[in-house]
């Protein structure tokens, strides 16, 4: 089991916060709580230090926060796959994070076991989105300057990869279901991304969704 187990980082300037994400997360047999950050940038350094697979990152903090810190990891090329756990639910809050990189976003009063579950998800390459938060974010002028545009250059089978990314399905699963590698499909993916201009999985399955390719 111990190669299973799933690293995790908690940020959040509340210390009670913390305290309660980890007294909860401790008794799950397949996390592991690595460590705790108060801000921003404890939290990067803590990520690159001790190199969890999934960072629990809160949106406002003092000094450098949850969406500064996410664009630092990236620009950093960090693999650490970022949740956003916050009491936050304004358009202004939601859209940011998720466009600086976030692998999916959970508000505070989600459902212990819900949060648990949404770690296993997106530590399995899937983007977790709420329903109210795909919404905002598909109906926010901001989503309209992420992609290109050019569905029309994607192959039917690159269309095919997409839209399955946008229904939360994980590299392995896309394979699965299109009877490919996983290594044809990371090549479909790259390809994707580089056609539409887009960043990121999450930027993908929205543009995606916008663009009526989600089941």
């Amino acid at each position: 089991m111990a190669d299973k187990t799933i690293r995790v980082l908690l940020v959040d300037d509340h210390q009670v916060v913390r305290r309660g994400l980890r007294t909860f997360l401790e008794v799950q047999d397949d996390i592991e709580v690595v460590g705790e950050a108060a801000d921003g940038a404890e939290g990067v350094a803590l990520t690159e230090e001790l190199r969890p697979d999934v960072v629990l990152m809160d949106v406002k903090m003092p000094g450098m926060d949850g969406v500064e810190a996410l664009r630092t990891l990236r620009e950093r090329d960090n693999p650490a796959r970022v949740l956003i756990v916050t009491s936050f639910t304004e358009q202004r809050t939601v859209v940011p994070a998720l466009r600086a990189g976030a692998s999916g976003y959970v508000y505070k009063d989600v459902d212990p076991e819900a949060l648990a579950g949404a770690i296993r998800s997106v530590h399995a390459g899937h983007v977790l989105l709420q329903s109210e938060v795909a919404g905002a974010l598909l109906s926010h002028d901001e989503v309209g300057g992420a992609g290109t545009g050019r569905g029309g250059t994607l192959t039917e089978r690159e269309r095919e990869v997409l839209g399955l990314i946008a229904d939360g399905r994980s590299n392995r699963e896309i394979a699965r279901a299109l009877v490919l590698s996983e290594k044809t499909v990371k090549t479909h993916v790259s390809n994707i991304l580089m056609k539409l201009d887009l960043a990121d999985r999450t930027q993908a399955a929205l543009w995606a969704v916008r663009h009526g390719l989600s089941g």
